[in-house]
């Protein structure tokens, strides 16, 4: 994302996915295939998702070979070692990568991260950069703010973050338009035209027979920045993700947007709820207590016993693309409900607004409702078998804000992940690490025996009190886990203070600019300045499992770099002051045209200052 040249590349991805539901946003009844669609039992991965695999490993091994080939990593030949792998039919490495919860903030931070990874984007591939990993990568998963960026760019055929941001005309300079507020709508758009369409919609979708919440207006409203502003897309679904073809031909990773269930009524998400997850294909859960999923695209069909009966319809269109990612991120519910205080808003949108909250209760604001697949499926240990609803809230509610729990499924063998986290946990708005606290939590309790061991992670003080939050940190580095290391790339401020709040629900384009470009800088250490070395020791996190696996011996630069950035179990959990970070790229923010390399300063010595416990003295 250096520059501000769209390539040609891009040129070629200015269409939209097709917009296939029956009947707008309503669910509507559809023919059945021949196949009648079912549930299936969780105890593997989906046949789409085993087919597609094959075929997505043949497509990162030149891209891996490629990212690596770039990569000085001592006397290794790497083009040799990944060809070798090929030829005994072993496991290439397996990259995932999440991105967070938190907002725009997170949306935009990862889009930088995304950015950095792209081949496809400006200068990415020159020293310093680390473009390519994301053709690499196997899985993309995201989360709230990390799912609107996910699901746009994925509804665009997986268009660039650049092709998006940079454009002068056309549709994509529509999309991502922050400072146009979501209480008044897109720019297109007369205020009173996008409410009775927000109201129409929704409407709809209740004529259609289907309960709605909060979340379906929210969904319909992030719809206008994410999907279509001229119409917000009403027809977009998300399982028509695996009709694109560039996702079909498996030319880009899975996308996985992650849920948890709130039982009706439940005031609180316990530490063991119910992670589901959508993908192109289906909506489930691996965990215990539901272990099943169903295809996404006939989710509004009557399903009993794992069947649509056989005088049932089959109804297609209640995945709306923007309800997939409100559900994801309804707790934004509350901040959508500010519209009740504006001035000038029409009684026939707030009026169904104020019905459909004394319909579902103050209680359950940030439910989303979805016709329940699993109805009398499994009663034996199905907790949901003898309900005809799910009740699903925004994933990171129990405190999981990065979407690792399904990258984690050992049977998807992910080697790396690399963790993107825009969260704001601390009072400054900045990441502590709470979200691994909770993860490791739970896989620690063993809530889920199809959880990965997550590998051990301090507490939040000693996150801030060691500076683990303020740069790169490996977790997992002992040699003999097959478990996935984790990469933990947590939001700092390189270029940019890009702590805002997390309601913040308006940005001008510099602030987006500028929260992008720190983004970027964030996962390339400002294109390599703090590290020179960072793409190498990026490169040997990829080959770590691998190693393993193959018995070879850890290059001695693998060595430097896991001395430098595993974590090596020292902690200081004392109370750390107010967290208020120095900008670690000086003159960071730019004018909207400059590359990015050109404005690095010299931050060295800010990096020989850090706290050093990662093993050797930092250099």
């Amino acid at each position: 994302m250096p520059g501000y040249i769209l390539p040609f590349a891009s040129l070629l991805l200015l269409f939209s996915a097709a917009a296939v539901a029956p009947d707008g946003y309503a669910p509507a009844v559809v023919p059945c295939p021949t196949s009648r669609p079912t549930v299936r039992t969780a105890t593997g991965l989906s046949p789409q998702e085993t087919q597609w695999l094959q075929v997505r490993d043949n497509k990162t091994l030149p891209s891996l070979k490629t990212f690596l080939d770039q990569t000085q990593i001592g006397d290794l030949n790497t083009n040799t070692y990944i060809d070798n792998i090929a030829k005994n039919n072993s496991r290439l490495p397996r990259i995932g990568i999440a991105i967070s919860g938190g907002g725009y903030r997170a949306l935009m931070n990862g889009a930088g991260a995304l950015a950095a990874f792209d081949n496809r984007s400006s200068d990415s591939m020159g020293k310093g950069q680390l473009g390519g990993l994301l053709q690499s990568a196997t899985y993309l998963s995201g989360l709230s703010g990390g799912s609107w960026l996910v699901g746009s760019l994925y509804v665009q055929n997986f268009t660039t973050v650049e092709s998006i941001i940079f454009s002068s005309g056309g549709f994509l300079s529509t999309l991502w338009q922050f400072e146009n507020s979501i209480f008044k709508g897109p720019a297109n758009l007369s205020t009173t035209r996008y409410y009775r369409e927000l109201q129409q919609s929704v409407k709809s979708k209740a004529d259609a027979g289907f309960n709605k919440t909060i979340t379906d207006y929210w969904g319909r409203a992030l719809s206008y920045q994410l999907v279509n502003a001229s119409d917000g897309g009403p027809a977009y679904t998300f399982s028509s993700i695996a009709e694109d073809s560039d996702f079909s031909e498996a030319n880009t990773p899975m996308p996985l947007i992650v849920s948890v269930e709130r039982g009706f009524g439940q005031l609180l998400i316990p530490s063991n709820s119910t992670v589901f997850e959508f993908n192109p294909w289906e909506m489930g859960s691996y965990d215990e207590g539901t272990e099943a999923f169903a295809p996404l695209k006939y989710i509004g069909s009557n399903f009993t016993n794992g069947t649509i009966g056989r005088n049932g319809n089959c109804v297609a269109g209640f995945d709306n693309a923007g309800f997939v990612m409100g559900t994801s991120s309804s707790l934004f519910n509350q901040a959508f409900l500010q519209i009740q205080t504006l001035s000038g808003v029409p009684s026939f949108l707030l009026g169904p607004i104020n019905d459909t909250l004394e319909e579902i209760g103050n209680d359950n604001k940030d439910i989303a409702s979805w016709p329940n697949p699993f109805y009398k499926y499994n009663p034996g240990s199905n907790v949901n078998a003898n309900n005809t609803i799910l009740t699903l809230v925004d994933g990171g509610e129990d405190l999981q804000n990065i979407p690792l729990h399904p990258l984690l499924l050992p049977d998807r063998d992910v080697d790396v992940i690399f963790a993107v986290d825009g969260s704001a946990d601390t009072k400054t708005s900045w990441p502590n690490g709470t979200a691994l606290v909770a993860t490791y939590n739970r896989s620690k309790a063993g809530f889920s025996a199809d959880d990965s061991d997550f590998p051990k992670v301090p507490d939040q003080n000693t996150f801030i009190n060691l500076g683990l939050n303020n740069r790169p940190t490996f977790f997992g580095c002992d040699a003999k886990s097959s478990d996935p290391l984790i990469v933990y790339l947590p939001n700092a401020p390189y270029s940019y203070n890009s702590n805002f709040s997390t309601f913040n629900m308006e940005y001008s384009l510099e602030e987006r600019n500028n929260i992008i470009r720190n983004g970027y800088n964030v996962v390339t250490l400002g294109n390599g300045t703090r590290d020179s070395n960072w793409r190498t020791c990026v490169s040997c996190a990829i080959l770590a499992r691998s190693f393993s696996r193959t018995k070879t011996d850890i290059p001695s630069d693998c060595k430097d770099c896991f001395s430098k950035y595993c974590w090596n179990g020292t902690t200081n959990s004392t109370t750390p002051a107010t967290y208020e970070p120095q900008q670690i790229i000086a003159n960071g923010t730019t004018n909207g045209t400059d590359s990015l390399a050109p404005r690095v300063a010299d931050v060295q010595a800010i990096w020989r200052n850090l706290p050093n416990h990662f093993g050797n003295a930092s250099s």
